[in-house]
């Protein structure tokens, strides 16, 4: 097999969704690898996680740069070429970026969001799709761009909205397929990658 694809995961809390790209990982056949998880806070529980699975862990703390967003980004851009990354993968990263950091990974940096985009970008996705009596809610996996949650969309999953759901039913519907679809999603592309170059 060729040279797998060297991913970092960002996060700012848990990081479900890295745990669920950690375990895809570990397949033989898998095209990435987790290489480094990221997080912009110290206290981010994923940390830990990524630690225990033999993942390098890394704190950018964004306190230590006040309000210079670009300086907090040029540290990461920094951590990550010396680290020979590829692909960056958001995964619940609390944080806008700024186009420094879009335009230096442009067409490498995916994002998974809890909605069926380009319906409700932002947040309260899950509120706002029960308020408008939507019947599905879903998440997309796509490419980051200078828009919220604007970039080329690469995937979806969609689940029902049932009679009676609230929103911690709809995200824990919508979790599950997020869960299935990053991992599958990434995988497409980082293989598209390798055919690319």
């Amino acid at each position: 097999m060729t040279q797998r694809t060297k991913v970092a995961v960002f996060i700012s809390g848990r990081g479900s969704n890295m745990e669920a790209l950690v375990r895809a990982a570990r397949a033989a056949d898998c095209p990435f690898e987790i290489a480094l998880v990221l997080a912009n806070k110290p206290g981010a529980g994923g940390l830990a996680t990524a630690a225990a699975a033999g993942i390098e862990p890394l704190c950018v703390d964004q306190r230590d740069f006040g309000k210079d967003r670009q300086a907090h980004e040029r540290a990461i851009d920094a951590a990550l070429r010396a680290r020979g990354i590829q692909v960056i993968a958001l995964a619940g990263y609390m944080r806008i970026l700024t186009p420094f950091l879009v335009d230096a990974w442009a067409g490498r940096m995916l994002n998974i969001h809890p909605s069926l985009l380009p319906h409700y970008p932002g947040l309260d996705t899950h509120a706002r799709a029960l308020a408008a009596g939507d019947q599905e809610a879903g998440c997309t996996v796509h490419l980051v761009t200078a828009g919220v949650d604007e970039g080329p969309i690469l995937g979806q999953a969609r689940v029902p909205i049932l009679p009676g759901d609230d929103e911690p039913a709809v995200a824990l519907r919508v979790l599950a397929q997020e869960h299935r679809l990053y991992p599958e999603t990434l995988a497409t592309f980082c293989r598209g990658l390798e055919q690319g170059a």
